[in-house]
This record gives structure tokens, C-alpha cells and sequence, in this order.
């Protein structure tokens, strides 16, 4: 397996805002970058990758929740332990303030050579240090803005991240912002080496986390990663889970019930209070309002011509979903070194699961493939439901959200092994495609399989087929 696999947008717009600094003539060649993604997705990987390849002078500090004296010996032990020119001249000083430490790393720096700066994990500054990000905000404007410096702040919190670049915040235009993804479908398909519909499988159960991934041997099946995943407390698999859910909610415990309740399969308001020990509606609400600003969580409503109250919830993350499902209820039994049980759980459960889990994927990947019925460049894509399921259809696409003026296509997914999209279950998409608002018989449709098509007529010549190479193909 490579040690560096995808990536190629991240690391390009890096080197275009590095090649900024090169070319600037106004007298202020600094320039910073916000990088911010889900925990365990490869930040601070795709940081120390990027700084290794420029071939520039760098520090590398990691903010670690520590009171600010403890965080102010760390960051000059990092400057000490760099490569920048005159980094002894942080031998044996210390800093009571941030302003000292930074103004004085802003001056030692060199003047004909770009340096990058990585703080990592900036969140924990902040949240100990109320003043940090005018602080840095100060420094940055005065000091380092000067010198031919890129600097990368990196961070977990998407909320907080996304913040840092909005109005009336210090660092508000003063920033480039790259957002780090989960590896691709398609960027798990070659990290792997696997066929399409093996790796959406890999991809729903690692969620595209590298560290994750680099456990999966190339061209292993999923039962063979399974198996060796689940016979360790302490494979990636197991513990990334539980790490991230104790770095994101470290004190709200009601959050993580709700979370728990939603990832192993409530998706309404009612039924997630009640799987969550009978909370009251105040309470659930709060709860969802945290785990939607985490982003840990998605809101779905139904997508046609009309508005609808009819709200469902997901987790946003596919390896997380696969953790609470699977992983954490199972937890005691790991730990006794029972993972052959958890495997059976998975085999016996694991169809059921990735037939729902599997959806937002695909109509990710259907947004990145050209339509060939919609007038709009970037038509949205969602799916409709009532509160009875009937009708219930797993694509609509339509011209414009949340509410569309017109339906463009409607389709249906069925990803089953050995089982094809048949005629049965044609029929079934055009009765339900009848009672959505904006639809009818005549409606363009999308039909999505894993496991082929055996259909005698479409009875609709605006149908398109897809499979799992096509889906794994719109990611390339």
C-alpha cells in the first residue's frame, strides 16, 4: 500500500497559496490558511506531508488542552526542535503571554525564504484562551504578515473553524479556508485496490478515514478486514470511534445518547427521545441543535414541489454510523476477545444496514455526474417520503432546494448482492413516483443497482442505468 494516496486537490490549492507568497510584492507576502475537517481524517497528515514535500523551513506545534503555561513551553520546545534558521534563539527563554512567544518567533524568522507555521488542534487554544484568537489575529497583522510565512491553523471543530473567517471575527478576510474531506469512493478504490462495489463497502465502513483504511490490506475482502479488525480492542476500527465521540463531547452526556439512538437507526424526533431513555422534546432539541453544530449530525426533510414538516435525522459520518451500529453496543464482548460473535452480528445485520447507510452516498455521487434532464447546472438531489413511507422514493432531483420548482428525475436504488433491479421493483418506483408532488409516470428516472438490471422495459425511454462503476467513476 502507498504511504500517501489522494489528496491531490488539498495539496494543490496548499501549493497555490505557498506560490502567493512567492509572488507578492506588496510588502505583506504572509498569507494564512484555515484547514478544517472531521477528526481522524488526515489533517494534520495531509500538513506534515505538504511541508515535508515544499522543502521549506517549518514548525510543526500541536495544542494539546493544557493550562497556557504548559501550551507556551510545548510551542517553544516545538520552535527548538525545528529547522528554521536561528531556532536557538529559543534555547532557554520562556513566555508568559502568547503576544511574546509569537512576536518573538515572527522576528527571528527569515526574510528570503518562505517558513510555514502549523498550529494544530486550535480549537484547545482558544477554548483556554479566550484572547488567543486576537492574539494571533494581532501578530499575525503586525509581525508575521511581514515575513514570507504561510500559516496553517488546523482544527476538528468544524463550527468553531468555520467561524474563525466569518464577520466581525479577527481573522475575518484575513484567510484561505481548505476544507479536508474523507478519502473518496474512488480514492478508497485505489488506496485498496478494489472493485467498485467492494469499495463502497470498504468506504461505508471506514468512512474514508485514512487511519482506518491503512489497517485494510489491499485487495482483502471485507469479511477478511472484519475478521482481523474485530480480534483487536485496539484496531482502528474498534477505538476511532470512541476517541472521536470523547474529544467532541467530552461533558455532554445526553448528546451522546441521542447520537446513539440516531446511529443505530431512530431517525424521527419521537422515536430518538424515547430510544434515548424517554427525554423531553426541550431536552432532544437542545441535544440536536449541538450535534447539527458539530455537524456530527444532518437534517433531512422530503425533496418536491411542495414544503414538508416531515423531518428525519443521520449521522453524517458513514464509519461512525458502522461504529454505533456494530462496534459500541458490542463493546464488552471486544473486550473479552469475543469478536467472532460481533462478526456473526455483522454478517446476520450487515445487508439491512447498508441498504439505508448506502443512500446518501449514491446521491453524492449522482450530484457529480452530468444530468442529462435538468436545465441547471447543479441540480439538487434528495428523496421524498411521508410519515407512512407510501410513497416513498430514494432519488428526486430537482431544479433548485429546498423546495423545487420542478422535478427533473426520480430513481430508485436496490443494492443487493446477487439480486438485480427487476421489473418488480420498476413498478413499484412508478407507483410511488405517481403521489410525489411534482412528478408522474412520464418523469425522466434514474435507476441505481449494485448487482445489474433485468428489466423486459423501462416503459420510459428517459431512463438512466447505473452501477457501481458508474457511482465510483463520478468521484474520479
Amino acid at each position: 500500500m502507498a504511504g500517501f494516496i489522494g489528496r491531490a486537490d488539498q495539496m494543490a490549492e496548499m501549493k497555490r497559496v505557498l506560490k502567493r507568497i512567492q509572488s507578492d510584492t506588496s510588502g505583506k507576502p504572509g498569507k494564512a490558511l484555515i484547514m478544517r475537517g472531521r477528526r481522524r481524517v488526515g489533517k494534520s497528515r495531509l500538513a506534515e506531508e505538504f511541508l515535508e514535500k515544499s522543502g521549506k523551513p517549518g514548525i510543526f506545534f500541536v495544542a494539546s488542552k493544557q493550562q497556557r503555561e504548559h501550551e507556551l513551553n510545548n510551542f517553544v520546545q516545538a520552535v527548538r526542535e525545528s529547522n528554521i534558521p536561528d531556532r536557538e534563539e529559543f534555547n532557554g527563554v520562556t513566555f508568559a503571554t502568547w503576544e511574546a512567544a509569537l512576536t518573538s518567533l515572527a522576528r527571528l524568522l527569515p526574510t528570503d525564504i518562505e517558513t510555514i507555521i502549523v498550529i494544530d488542534e486550535l480549537p484547545y487554544l482558544m477554548e483556554s484562551d479566550q484572547s488567543f484568537e486576537g492574539t494571533l489575529q494581532k501578530v499575525f497583522d503586525r509581525e508575521l504578515a511581514k515575513k514570507p510565512v504561510l500559516l496553517i491553523l488546523i482544527g476538528s471543530d468544524l463550527a468553531m473553524m468555520e467561524a474563525l473567517n466569518e464577520y466581525g471575527r479577527p481573522f475575518h478576510q484575513r484567510a484561505t479556508e481548505l476544507v479536508v474531506p474523507p478519502l473518496s469512493p474512488a480514492e478508497v478504490a485505489d488506496m485498496l485496490e478494489l472493485s467498485p462495489e467492494a469499495a463502497f463497502d470498504a468506504y461505508l465502513i471506514t468512512g474514508g478515514l485514512p487511519l482506518i483504511c491503512q489497517d485494510w490490506s489491499p485487495r482483502a475482502t471485507t469479511l477478511d478486514f472484519l475478521k482481523d479488525s474485530l480480534s483487536s480492542s485496539t484496531s482502528a476500527l474498534i477505538v476511532s470511534g470512541e476517541r472521536s465521540l470523547a474529544a467532541e463531547f467530552p461533558q455532554a452526556v445526553v448528546a451522546r445518547n441521542i447520537l446513539t439512538a440516531i446511529g443505530t437507526g431512530e431517525r424521527t424526533f419521537g422515536n430518538i427521545g424515547k430510544a434515548a431513555g424517554g427525554l423531553t422534546g426541550a431536552t432532544v432539541n437542545r441535544s440536536l441543535e449541538l450535534l447539527k453544530q458539530k455537524r456530527v449530525v444532518a437534517v433531512e426533510r422530503p425533496y418536491s414541489t411542495i414544503t414538508s414538516s416531515e423531518t428525519r435525522y443521520r449521522v453524517t459520518d458513514s464509519y461512525l454510523r458502522f461504529w454505533l451500529s456494530f462496534i459500541d453496543p458490542n463493546m464488552q464482548e471486544l473486550e473479552r476477545g469475543r469478536g467472532d460473535r460481533v462478526l456473526q452480528k455483522i454478517q446476520n445485520g450487515y445487508g439491512t444496514w447498508r441498504g439505508r447507510a448506502i443512500e446518501p452516498v449514491i446521491r453524492a455521487s449522482i450530484e457529480r455526474i452530468p444530468n442529462p434532464h435538468a436545465l441547471v447546472i447543479t441540480p439538487v438531489v434528495g428523496a421524498y417520503w411521508t410519515r407512512t413511507n407510501n410513497p416513498e422514493v430514494d432519488i428526486v432531483i430537482g431544479d433548485r432546494g429546498p423546495v423545487a420548482n420542478s422535478i427533473v428525475e426520480c430513481g430508485s436504488i436496490k443494492w443487493k448482492e446477487q439480486s438485480s433491479f427487476d421489473q418488480h421493483d420498476l413498478y413499484e418506483l412508478l407507483s410511488h413516483m405517481k403521489k410525489l408532488p411534482g412528478a408522474d409516470s412520464r418523469t425522466p428516472m434514474v435507476l441505481v443497482s449494485r448487482s445489474g438490471f433485468n428489466l423486459s422495459t423501462t416503459t420510459n425511454t428517459n431512463t438512466r442505468l447505473l452501477g457501481a462503476s458508474d457511482l465510483l467513476n463520478a468521484w474520479r
